[in-house]
């Protein structure tokens, strides 16, 4: 099967846990995630399938939003309760300094990746060196928090709601708002309702997977490859030499599409017959192949 799944990832699986799972649901080998979620995190996760799986490179999570808890007064080392507990503090702010505190981090930001990461240094990933008890420096990194809404507070919990730029730690931020606030925090819980198009309201969990293999409908939950990037145009290959020229991967003059006005920029390619072949690129007068995911031998005599 191709296309694209918007998966529910729950909590205590690891985004390859549930890969393995999504073959044996799917009876195929190619599969892929796109996004990593920690262990302890639930939400979306979006999964690639068969020939989908090609257009994983390219697929940009700028922007991700996030359901989150902090806990306040408390410092753990892996920033979130599952870690062991450093430091507890009385917590002496109110609800107006908290969330000042939280609104303070709108805007673009440098922040320190936690060092239970997957970030690699010197060929090994941090939370590999901080499980040896092994402590780096990491360099700041900029990130940007687009929006955030506070959704509850009843200290020492704040619960928000917070629209980020890729490459941020929730946990990081909450633990960034403790240190302002002046009596540590960590991450109680982490939920992602939003990666880039995809939403937690129309995704699936393994269990609803389960269900509609067993009837034999899971077409039902899988996307066609195109809605990967809805925003690109969608252009045809004219019948005959267009066709031949798309179906081989090849670049492509104007001439070879069908369209009244040539596209600008990338765009999703399909041949005459609405097979598709994959996404192209304008550059100096010609269209290029950016990823092919075309593999059927077809006759169009």
């Amino acid at each position: 099967m191709n296309g694209i799944l918007n998966l529910y990832k729950e909590k205590g699986f690891t985004s390859h846990d549930c890969v393995a799972k999504l073959r044996g649901i799917f009876r195929q080998k190619k599969i892929g995630h796109m996004g990593t979620l920690d262990p302890a995190a639930e939400g979306v996760l979006p999964v690639a399938l068969g020939k989908a799986t090609r257009l994983i490179e390219l697929f940009s999570d700028d922007r991700k939003t996030y359901r989150t808890v902090m806990l306040l007064g408390t410092v753990t080392d892996t920033l979130d309760l599952e870690g062991k507990v450093l430091e507890t503090c009385e917590v002496c702010c109110d609800e107006k300094d908290a969330e000042s505190a939280v609104f303070s981090f709108l805007g673009d930001q440098m922040q320190i990746p936690p060092m239970y990461s997957a970030i690699k240094k010197d060929g090994k990933k941090l939370y590999e060196l901080a499980r040896e008890g092994k402590a780096i420096e990491r360099e700041p990194r900029p990130i940007k928090i687009f929006d955030i809404h506070i959704d509850r507070i009843e200290l020492p919990e704040v619960e928000f709601t917070v629209e980020c730029s890729k490459g941020t730690y929730i946990r990081s931020l909450c633990d960034d708002i403790g240190r302002k606030l002046g009596c540590g925090a960590c991450m109680k819980y982490l939920e992602r309702i939003k990666v880039g198009n995809f939403i937690k309201k129309d995704s699936y969990t393994l269990d609803d997977l389960e269900k509609l293999a067993a009837g034999e409908r899971l077409e039902e939950a899988v996307l066609p490859i195109d809605e990967l990037f809805p925003e690109l145009e969608k252009v045809k290959t004219r019948e005959g030499s267009g066709d031949k020229a798309a179906h081989n991967g090849n670049q492509l003059e104007a001439g070879l599409l069908n369209v009244n006005e040539s596209p600008k920029g990338r765009f999703w390619l399909y041949d005459s017959r609405d097979n598709i072949i994959g996404i192209y690129e304008y550059k100096k007068g010609r269209y290029f192949p950016v990823k092919i995911v075309f593999e059927e031998k077809i006759d169009l005599l």
